[in-house]
């Protein structure tokens, strides 16, 4: 009994003093009252992502949401078309200008040491910024490439803005390690932070099988079903006009 008591006591105290998250991306709403089909709570930076993507006209609508490292810092979100880390990252940057009201504004991420305030290589619209109990949130919607299935997302936080200009975030690990793989056909859930394995040689698809034994009364031959897993790469992620410079961005304030 001494002992049972003693196990019960200890995984009172264990959840007592154990640190939880005190918001999760499914309870969290908007000033809009907008709803998005999918929520991730991302791994870092106590940041959260709410997203909708529509295969029928390629658009991936978007809202992130996270405190910047301090009162008057910065949040930002961005796709990287052509690799996984920070530089190339097309970017939502949001913070509070010096009349106090926020804006959000679009930067080419050119490389570590280059950061420039300009058009995207990728059409974005409905840009908005909001700040409200120490937390920022960015909303946009980016039309992607035909096809698209999975994107390279990276975001960031900095702590201060000096004459609009996002100062240098932290090179902790929370900072370094923030960025990940997310695949628009999954419903709601923490993203993935690298590709998932293919399937071995020797998995079937017992569905598409029976199917086929139907039509081959030779062996009955199953065949098997890959999992096709389209990236943003240097030739989806073109401009539409065919000349290759940015088609749209700029900047939006609320």
């Amino acid at each position: 009994m001494k002992l049972w008591l003693l196990f019960l006591l200890s995984l009172l105290i264990t959840q007592l003093f154990t640190p939880t998250h005190s918001l999760k991306c499914t309870s969290q709403t908007f000033t809009n009252n907008k709803l998005y089909k999918n929520c991730a709570d991302l791994p870092t930076l106590d940041s959260y992502l709410h997203y909708t993507y529509d295969a029928d006209d390629s658009t991936l609508s978007v809202v992130f949401i996270a405190p910047p490292a301090k009162p008057d810092g910065w949040i930002a979100w961005g796709i990287n078309p052509n690799g996984t880390g920070m530089a190339g990252t097309q970017a939502l940057i949001a913070y509070k200008t010096s009349n106090g009201k926020m804006t959000v504004k679009t930067y080419n991420l050119v490389s570590y040491g280059q950061i420039l305030q300009s058009k995207l290589s990728f059409d974005v619209s409905d840009m908005a910024a909001e700040n409200s109990d120490g937390v920022m949130r960015i909303f946009a919607k980016f039309e992607l490439p035909e096809n698209t299935t999975s994107i390279n997302q990276v975001w960031q936080v900095g702590s201060s803005v000096n004459n609009d200009v996002p100062a240098k975030h932290a090179f902790d690990q929370a900072n370094l390690s923030a960025k990940a793989k997310l695949k628009l056909d999954e419903s709601a859930g923490a993203p993935s932070p690298s590709p998932s394995p293919s399937p071995s040689p020797s998995a079937k698809s017992e569905g598409d099988s029976n199917d086929k034994d139907k039509d081959k009364k030779d062996n009955g031959a199953k065949r098997e079903l890959k999992p096709v897993e389209v990236l943003i790469n240097n030739g989806t992620s073109a401009t539409r006009n065919g000349t290759g410079s940015p088609c749209h961005g700029g900047e939006s304030t609320s």
